[in-house]
């Protein structure tokens, strides 16, 4: 099964939330559920975009 985002994309998203975007409009905006925010959130949260690059 091919990944829908990379690393950095992720990064990417959780950096906008952290800018003070709200969670809903970016699943709104890249079609994936809150729940799979959050897990993205709970397994890349912190992350430097440059710690994605590895991913």
């Amino acid at each position: 099964m091919k990944k829908r985002f990379t690393g950095e994309q992720i990064i990417a998203m959780l950096k906008e939330q952290e800018a003070g975007e709200k969670a809903a409009d970016l699943c709104r905006r890249y079609g994936i559920s809150q729940g799979t925010f959050y897990k993205y959130k709970s397994k890349y949260g912190g992350m430097r975009y440059t710690a994605g690059y590895f991913l």
